[in-house]
């Protein structure tokens, strides 16, 4: 049994596509209606950090319900509430302990560009509201969010309601922006943050935002090591805040705690979503440092910012449940060490001709595909290459995310590879048969 629009009522985002119903999730695996079974190899969203089907989670959220199900953030706190913030503030940065709950990652980035400018507003800068970003970059779908992105397919139908905010090019090593082969580039791709930043004018600058390992809008990419020491260094010298983007690459999905921990940089702020629940509950967070916070509660007293299920206690319950599975069970190292197995195994799809680029970090990797590998020629859209191997793949029971137009706003093709931690080596393999299997398809027809 399927569904598809318009049987029912549901308003569903693909109004083309026919649904089959997913019935249990067990582990890395989902389950239909049909009994059919099917690889989570994107982990959804690359959200589902821990798996499926974790009786434990549940009864978090069971046993806080009991309890007391929801507060306004305004009235109370909660014991759930305020032992989630102790525990996650110790894994996070050096210094980024001020934790501000939501119920999603676009909630998440808005609140860090509101807390961005009215920091600003609070120090006496009335022009600094601006947030920097960058070009193949996606941060949610609120109209702030999309103002700060970079992803031309889903700014394009609201332009006329965004925010004119400046951006600069990704650094993308694949396809530099720049024409230039690192390291002899001399990291232009970090560096041009501060010429924007002067053409701008620095008085109207209140943050840049960068996901430090770009998500789906370009598939897994990983900045050089140079890249964040030189945008902090250059934050620093415009009194600029630093908003890291860690919504899809946090939570131990490139095998560290946060992705920017590889880079050994703090930034000032830091929004989480995703994998914060692994998928179990709506919820989100954005994180910053005392100061930042004591500047607002001297000045004014409030951060004018909030929503009906912010700091809600069921949603802080299970990403306790959460946090402490993943330290029980040791899956951040986990995730980074069956990154290096699903690395190497990806790496053997290079020899299809497609195959243009694989790359990533721990459990968040991509597969980038050409027209013409010599070239880096992309396959034009009207091909639907992507497309291709997702439905090809959704056939044979493995699940992928899409990254489509990051070429030149348009063309642009690949699929990332996702899983959740708890997956084993062998289940690795079973991924690359199944893409193997594919490709091949795709190579004869």
């Amino acid at each position: 049994m399927s569904y598809r629009y318009p049987e029912g009522n549901v308003f569903y985002r693909k109004l083309a596509r026919s649904y089959p119903v997913c019935v249990k999730g067990e582990g890395i695996y989902l389950y239909d209606q049909n009994g059919k079974k099917y690889i989570d190899g994107s982990g959804g969203p690359v959200c589902v950090n821990i798996g499926h089907g974790i009786k434990e989670i549940a009864e978090a959220a069971r046993d806080q319900a009991q309890k007391v199900a929801y507060v306004h953030g305004t009235q109370f706190t909660t014991i759930a509430v305020e032992e989630y913030a102790k525990e996650l503030a110790k894994v996070l940065p050096q210094g980024i302990d001020k934790i501000y709950f939501l119920s999603g990652g676009s909630e998440a980035t808005e609140a860090a560009l509101k807390l961005a400018r009215q920091y600003q507003l609070e120090l006496g800068n009335q022009q600094r509201y601006k947030a920097v970003g960058r070009w193949y970059s996606y941060h949610g779908n609120t109209m702030g969010a999309l103002s700060m992105g970079g992803r031309p397919g889903a700014r394009k139908l609201y332009l006329p309601l965004l925010s004119n905010f400046p951006h600069i090019p990704p650094s993308y090593c694949y396809r530099c922006p720049f024409g230039k082969t690192y390291p002899q580039c001399n990291i232009e791709c970090a560096r041009i943050l501060e010429r924007v930043i002067e053409l701008e004018g620095p008085e109207t600058i209140s943050a840049f935002i960068a996901e430090p390992v770009v998500g789906a809008t370009i598939g897994a990419v990983v900045p050089p090591k140079e890249y964040y020491p030189i945008i902090r260094d250059i934050c620093n010298k415009f009194n600029i805040l630093f908003i890291a983007d860690e919504v899809m690459s946090g939570f131990g999905r490139t095998g560290k705690w946060f992705s920017i921990n590889h880079w050994n940089v703090i930034p000032d702020i830091i929004t989480i979503g995703k994998g914060i629940s692994s998928g179990y509950i709506p919820l989100a967070a954005m994180a910053t440092k005392k100061e930042i916070v004591d500047v607002i509660k001297k000045g004014s007293g409030n951060f004018v910012h909030g929503h009906t299920f912010s700091h809600h206690p069921v949603s802080c319950a299970v990403g306790l449940a959460v946090l402490r599975y993943l330290k029980k069970h040791n899956l951040v190292e986990q995730s980074a060490k069956r990154g290096k197995y699903l690395f190497q195994r990806l790496n053997e799809l290079r020899e299809f001709p497609f195959v243009g680029d694989v790359r990533g970090k721990g459990l968040m990797t991509a597969i980038e595909f050409v027209k013409d590998k010599e070239n880096k020629v992309p396959f034009p859209r009207a091909f639907h290459f992507t497309e291709k191997i997702l439905e090809e793949s959704f056939e044979k029971g493995l699940i992928l995310y899409p990254s489509k137009g990051f070429v030149d706003g348009v063309n642009g093709d690949a699929v990332m590879i996702a899983p959740p931690f708890v997956i084993e080596e062998k289940e690795i393999d079973e991924i690359v048969n199944i893409l193997r299997a594919v490709f091949t398809e795709v190579a004869n027809k």
